[in-house]
């Protein structure tokens, strides 16, 4: 498997020469300057994938080429941007860059509600606390008829936070939720909006009346629409799972199990149309067997995230070590080097450690945390391509 970094572009603090010396083979990014729906051009693609080769790296994967709200409700210019989107994805091809990661998660990405939880060595990680959460649903966000996403015992307990909670606590859980996990990724709200809550609302307006079966089918559209600029080209497209892979604020999710991603397979049934592995959001539902859809779905994945997490009382979730955990990323990497060896993967995530908390690292991409996982992780590599050698296995 090809090791890759995710590298937010030539501001990143995380250089490419520094990524040389940790042993980085192929670069992950993004025109991150260029604005939601808008094409990206044959020269500004040539521009960064000559500067990044320019360090004897590759530009292996895109993440993303970000699919925009209107295209995901099916809004009045949902055409006119699928055809933006097909002409950035041939532009891409011409260039080389053949891998596109991307995800069809209405407004919002990823969802944590704190973005440092202290472990007792010292470092910390991503979290997800349901309390909190519904705290933020019902009382911040005062969606409508919230509480009846959530049980009695966790209506409660986000009451009682309620009474004693300071503006700065709600201040604080607005920032982790909708702005620092989306701003920095092309995302509907960044650090520059001044007020994020009405902005988010008036997002989630834009979904009423779009359930399940109506988000697959704007899904479908969109991908038949791109499949043959696909095949034309030779890019492949691998959708990211939801995270978490459960049914948020009243929104429907459509990539959370194994009949998800075996829907979406069929519904646009071409070997460009595939999976970005995330173990670390599907790991994050009780109802995944993560090994077991890594196994099932291998030929269909294009990309890999090696991520993990532990799932605690009352649907809580932490991310974890890259050795331990749900996501069983030991038997992940047994899996894909013998039925998908090429594939590019990438650490995904990282805790903070060592300087890591000085840097104002994007939630989620310290340097060393990533680099110590990265480790961990070639040499599980190294172990499997010995066992797979002297067949072991």
């Amino acid at each position: 498997m090809e090791k890759t970094w995710r590298w937010f572009g030539k501001k990143d603090k995380i250089t490419l020469p520094m990524l040389r010396q940790i042993g980085v083979e192929g670069i992950v990014t993004a025109l991150h300057d260029i604005p939601n729906g808008k094409v990206w051009s044959y020269e500004a693609i040539m521009d960064l994938k000559k500067y990044i080769e320019s360090f004897d790296l590759r530009w292996s994967v895109v993440e993303s080429l970000p699919v925009c709200e209107a295209i995901k409700y099916a809004g009045k210019e949902c055409d006119q941007l699928i055809d933006n989107y097909k002409i950035s994805l041939a532009n891409l091809g011409k260039a080389g860059v053949k891998t596109v990661c991307y995800n069809f998660m209405p407004v919002i990405d990823w969802i944590r509600t704190d973005l440092a939880h202290k472990w007792d060595d010292g470092t910390s990680s991503l979290y997800f606390d349901t309390v909190q959460f519904a705290f933020f649903d019902i009382f911040i966000l005062e969606r409508e008829n919230a509480e009846r996403d959530y049980v009695p015992e966790i209506v409660e307990c986000a009451r009682k936070m309620n009474e004693i909670a300071t503006e700065a606590d709600k201040n604080a859980l607005v920032d982790s939720i909708i702005v620092k996990t989306q701003g920095f990724v092309n995302g509907n709200i960044t650090k520059k909006d001044k007020q994020p809550v009405v902005l988010f609302k008036k997002l989630l307006n834009l979904y009423k009346g779009i359930d399940k079966e109506k988000l697959r089918e704007n899904l479908q559209y969109f991908l038949s629409a791109i499949m043959p600029v696909c095949e034309e080209y030779g890019v492949n497209m691998c959708i990211h799972p939801d995270d978490p892979p459960r049914q948020v604020l009243g929104l429907p999710r459509i990539v959370t199990n194994e009949e998800d991603i075996a829907w979406l397979l069929n519904a646009v049934d071409n070997p460009h149309n595939g999976l970005t592995f995330c173990a670390g959001s599907l790991s994050a539902g009780t109802h995944n067997d993560v090994p077991v859809l890594a196994a099932k779905f291998a030929s269909h994945t294009h990309f890999v995230h090696l991520r993990s997490t532990n799932i605690l009382p009352d649907g809580n979730f932490i991310e974890t070590g890259h050795l331990t955990g749900r996501g069983h990323l030991i038997e992940l990497v047994r899996i894909f080097e013998k039925e998908n060896p090429s594939l590019p993967f990438r650490v995904d995530h990282g805790r903070q450690m060592l300087d890591d908390k000085d840097k104002s690292y994007n939630p989620g991409y310290s340097f060393y945390g990533r680099m110590f996982a990265l480790a961990q992780m070639d040499g599980v590599m190294a172990t499997i391509k010995d066992e797979i050698n002297k067949n072991i296995i």
